[in-house]
């Protein structure tokens, strides 16, 4: 027992002495370190944005507002443009060019078309008949005549192609007029024809050839003896 109280005060005293110890220690205070406040705050501003270009196929085309040039800015309107004839403009170029070559009145009248009818003179024969053939001795470009004896119609519409056609005529005694009239002058013009007039024994009786304006006509007599 008395041991045991012995130890009972040693440890009594031991726990006194540790807690006056703990008592003289003092705490060090660590002073708060304040940081700077940032006087100004700085924006950071998004990057500038390029306008994309304008894409055609593989192609990048440039927006050309971008360039800053100033382009001319023109409304359209049906009412405020004058168009001209085209068929007008067309001829006046023609008259223009014709006046620059300084052509002779023959030239003119063999480039544009005879406007007065064209006469290739009497010839006598005693053949019962004739073959009149006629083609086209320019380009092939549509000429269409009408041929007529004594002033009727015996072919009233005829194309012109490149090779010889006709048509057989029995002559009358007396006159026997012939007249090819030109009913267009093609996609070209004028109209340009060839003709041959052979009697019943295959003799050339005459030949010639012609450039007429439309509604103009071409004509030989054959003179039946």
């Amino acid at each position: 027992m008395k041991f045991i109280s012995l130890y009972i005060i040693m440890f009594s005293l031991s726990l006194s002495v540790h807690a006056q110890l703990d008592n003289k220690k003092t705490s060090v205070a660590i002073p708060a370190v304040e940081t700077k406040k940032e006087t100004e705050s700085k924006t950071i501003l998004p990057a500038e944005k390029k306008d994309d270009p304008v894409v055609f196929g593989k192609l990048n085309v440039p927006d050309i507002s971008a360039t800053g040039l100033n382009t001319p800015k023109k409304s359209f309107s049906l009412f405020e443009e004058e168009f001209g004839n085209p068929g007008e403009l067309y001829q006046k170029q023609i008259d223009k060019n014709i006046a620059d070559l300084k052509l002779t009145p023959q030239e003119v009248e063999q480039l544009n078309g005879s406007k007065t009818d064209q006469y290739f003179g009497d010839f006598k024969s005693n053949a019962k008949f004739v073959n009149v053939v006629y083609r086209d001795h320019g380009a092939v470009d549509g000429d269409i005549i009408q041929v007529r004896v004594n002033d009727d119609v015996i072919k009233a519409r005829v194309y012109l192609n490149g090779g010889y056609q006709g048509v057989k005529i029995d002559l009358r005694p007396g006159l026997n007029k012939i007249d090819f009239v030109a009913l267009n002058q093609g996609e070209s013009g004028p109209n340009t024809a060839e003709f041959r007039v052979v009697d019943d024994q295959d003799n050339l009786i005459s030949g010639n050839r012609w450039n007429l304006a439309t509604g103009v006509k071409a004509s030989i007599i054959i003179v039946k003896e």
